[in-house]
């Protein structure tokens, strides 16, 4: 399919243990290529993409962070951006879910790239990215804590930065979930209580452009120093936003809207994290260069 001359673009959407040898295929074959999130499973073949794109300047290698486009993100975004809460001081991010019982599919198989950290760990670690840049060290817990669970079902990865923690968290057994944002500043707070409900209208049967589309009924809180609380406008979600912004791209008329290089760094963050769980301790941020000035 690679070879066909009407073919222009490459969409990867595979398990993730294909994407780094399904991705060489389509750029050595001319194409422009998007990866699902994770980018690959280690960093190594992150950065041989990334070096191997670098030598077609005329072809967009992207990743699929969808996320950057959920309502909910874009509020607190939004808010942060006005200063409404001041210099922030601690930042959370959670997607918790119930789900008891172990399935019998891949992501929840014993197998490279598995698992809930390399499922919705790029997400929280993107938006988080977005947000504060890189940090300067990762501390990782990941854990397996459903009955027969193969790979790791729940995770806590601290980032530090000088003057802010970042706590990313997901749980696969949280009958009553957490807030999906709540975060402090000097001047206040931010709850964000419901996440994006662009996949349940999917669902439902509905698609970018319907009526509604991405409109989160659960706006986001401002409580300031005094315990007064403040609905804040929350901007309708797009994931297809993506798209458009990958469009522009290809045709030259502005940035790839997830690079290869910011898509290393996020893989480094991966990696470090399941490093850190493992040896039991948090580990300084090491990136090239060009992986650290891609989140400037």
């Amino acid at each position: 399919m690679c070879i066909r001359d009407s073919i222009d673009l490459v969409v990867i959407a595979s398990p993730n243990a294909t994407h780094a040898s399904l991705a060489e295929r389509a750029l050595r074959a001319g194409k422009h290529v998007v990866v699902d999130k994770p980018f690959t499973v280690t960093l190594a073949e992150a950065r041989r993409l990334a070096d191997l794109a670098r030598e077609r300047p005329g072809q967009v290698l992207s990743v699929f962070q969808n996320r950057r486009f959920d309502s909910d993100f874009l509020a607190v975004e939004a808010a942060l951006q006005a200063g409404s809460i001041g210099p922030v001081r601690y930042f959370e991010s959670a997607i918790e879910r119930f789900r008891p019982q172990v399935r019998d599919r891949w992501r929840e198989h014993d197998l490279p790239g598995s698992g809930l950290w390399f499922d919705l760990g790029p997400h929280l670690l993107d938006q988080a990215l977005c947000l504060f840049g890189v940090p300067q060290r990762v501390h990782g817990h990941l854990r397996r804590l459903r009955e027969g669970a193969q790979t790791d079902d729940w995770f806590e990865v601290l980032l530090d930065y000088p003057h802010c923690q970042v706590a990313l968290r997901a749980s696969m057994l949280a009958a009553n979930p957490a807030p999906r944002f709540n975060v402090h500043g000097d001047h206040g707070s931010l709850l964000k209580a419901g996440a994006d409900i662009q996949e349940a209208q999917l669902l439902q049967g509905l698609h970018p452009g319907s009526a509604g589309w991405g409109r989160d009924p659960d706006l986001l809180q401002h409580i300031d120093g005094q315990g007064l609380r403040q609905s804040l406008v929350t901007p309708a979600g797009d994931q297809s936003r993506y798209y458009q912004a990958l469009a522009a791209a290809i045709r030259g008329q502005s940035r790839n809207p997830v690079s290869a290089q910011q898509a290393c760094a996020l893989m480094a963050l991966l990696e470090l994290a399941r490093r850190s769980a493992e040896e039991g301790r948090s580990l300084p941020v090491e990136l090239r260069d060009e992986e650290r000035q891609a989140w400037n």
